[in-house]
C-alpha cells in the first residue's frame, strides 16, 4: 500500500509537470529523494518514464477530434488540414527520435545527475524570462497551429533536441523554440503539446522494451503501481492542460522562468548539503 500511495503521489507530480514547462524530469528527480519506490533502480528508471504515458493520453483525449483526420464530422478540407497537421508533428519529431535513440544510454549515464538537471533549470529559467521581455516588443507570425509551415515544424523539433538533457523540459524547449522561431505562444505551446505524442509513447516504448529486454519481469504489484501511476498522471495533466491554455491566453511564461530557478537553486543546496 506504502508504494500506491508514492506511485499515487509521483503521478500527480507527473501530471502537473509534463506540460508545464517546468521540467517533469527534474521534478522526479528531486521526488526520488523523499517518495522513493521500494522497487529495483531499474523498475525505477521504467516507471519515471512509462507513466508519462498517462499524461500523453490526456492530450489525445482533450484534442481527439482535432487529431482524428477520419472524423466523419469534419469536411474534406479538415480532414486534409489534419493530416498535414500529423505530417509537420512526425517530422518535427525525428531529430531528436534518430539522437534519443543513439545517445539514450550514454544520456542515462551520464546526464542523469544534479549539477546537470539544476544547471538546465537554472539556464533555461533565465531563458524564459529572457525570451519573453524581447518577444514582448514582436508581433508573431504563426498565429494558427495549421499554417505552421512544414519548416517550422521541423525547427522546433530541432529545439527539441535540447531536452534530451535532463531539467530542460520537452515543453519548455519546444515553446520556446516556437516562440523564438515567430509562432505566437499559443500556438507553439499547441504544437508542443502535439508533438509530445509521438515523442514520449516512443520514449516510453523504448524504456519498457529495454526493461524488459534485459530479463526484468514485472509482479501483480508492479503491474499495480505502473498503473496506479499511469492513471493519475493522465487525471492530473488534463486538468494542468486545460490550466496552461487559460493562463496563457493572459500571462506570458516569465513567471515559470522565475520558478524554474529557484527550484534549480533549491536542487544545489539540496544536494549539495547531503550528497
Amino acid at each position: 500500500m506504502l508504494n500506491i500511495f508514492k506511485a499515487v503521489l509521483l503521478g500527480i507530480i507527473e501530471g502537473i509537470t509534463e506540460f508545464l514547462p517546468i521540467s517533469s524530469t527534474g521534478h522526479l528527480y528531486l521526488a526520488n529523494e523523499f517518495i522513493k519506490l521500494d522497487e529495483t533502480p531499474a523498475f525505477i528508471t521504467m516507471f519515471m518514464v512509462v507513466i508519462q504515458l498517462g499524461a500523453i493520453l490526456a492530450v489525445v483525449v482533450l484534442y481527439f477530434h482535432r487529431l482524428n483526420p477520419f472524423s466523419p464530422k469534419k469536411s474534406h478540407q479538415e480532414k486534409n488540414d489534419t493530416w498535414k497537421l500529423w505530417f509537420k508533428v512526425i517530422l518535427a519529431v525525428i531529430p531528436s527520435m534518430i539522437i534519443g535513440l543513439l545517445l539514450n544510454d550514454w544520456m542515462d549515464a551520464h546526464l542523469n545527475t544534479w549539477p546537470v538537471i539544476s544547471a538546465t533549470l537554472i539556464i533555461y529559467g533565465v531563458l524564459f524570462i529572457v525570451i519573453e521581455r524581447w518577444n514582448a516588443h514582436r508581433t508573431p507570425r504563426e498565429t494558427d497551429l495549421n499554417a505552421i509551415s512544414p519548416k517550422t515544424g521541423l525547427e522546433i523539433g530541432f529545439f527539441q533536441l535540447l531536452s534530451l538533457v535532463p531539467g530542460t523540459s520537452r515543453s519548455g524547449a519546444t515553446i520556446l523554440g516556437g516562440i523564438t522561431i515567430g509562432a505566437s505562444r499559443y500556438v507553439a505551446t499547441e504544437f508542443s503539446f502535439f508533438l509530445a505524442i509521438p515523442t514520449m509513447v516512443g520514449a516510453s516504448g523504448l524504456k519498457l522494451a529495454k526493461y524488459i529486454l534485459k530479463g526484468n519481469t514485472f509482479t501483480g504489484d508492479q503491474l499495480m503501481v505502473l498503473l496506479v501511476g499511469t492513471v493519475v498522471s493522465f487525471l492530473v495533466a488534463y486538468v494542468a492542460i486545460r490550466f496552461l491554455l487559460n493562463f496563457i491566453k493572459k500571462n506570458d511564461f516569465q513567471g515559470f522562468g522565475w520558478y524554474r530557478i529557484v527550484l534549480g537553486l533549491l536542487v544545489i543546496a539540496w544536494f549539495g548539503l547531503h550528497g
